[in-house]
């Protein structure tokens, strides 16, 4: 089933997101090498797709797992998480509609 994981970065946080990059991103092609991924991306924090230090508000990943319980157990090991970027993180099952 498809989860939605909806992260909020905490304030402050835009260094940290920096820093931790490229591990974040290595977790998300494993799931995209596994044909799970359906998308991911951050929340810009101004209308720009580089808000430079301006920083972001957050991210999205729209993945499948087994379960809800795999789905935030996933989401509690990002490298973001652990490093204090999100402030909160919710998990969600997601019903994909479009595009199909």
């Amino acid at each position: 089933m498809l989860f939605a994981i909806v992260c909020e970065d905490a304030p402050g946080s835009l260094p940290l997101r920096q820093a931790t990059r490229p591990a974040h991103l290595e977790r998300l092609e494993a799931l995209q090498d596994e044909g799970r991924l359906v998308l991911a991306g951050p929340f810009p924090a101004i209308e720009s797709t580089d808000p430079g230090a301006a920083g972001f508000t957050g991210s999205l990943i729209v993945a499948e797992f087994d379960s809800l319980a795999a789905a935030q157990a996933w989401a509690g090991q990002d490298p973001y998480q652990r490093a204090g970027v999100y402030a909160r993180v919710t998990v969600k099952p997601f019903k994909q509609v479009f595009p199909r």
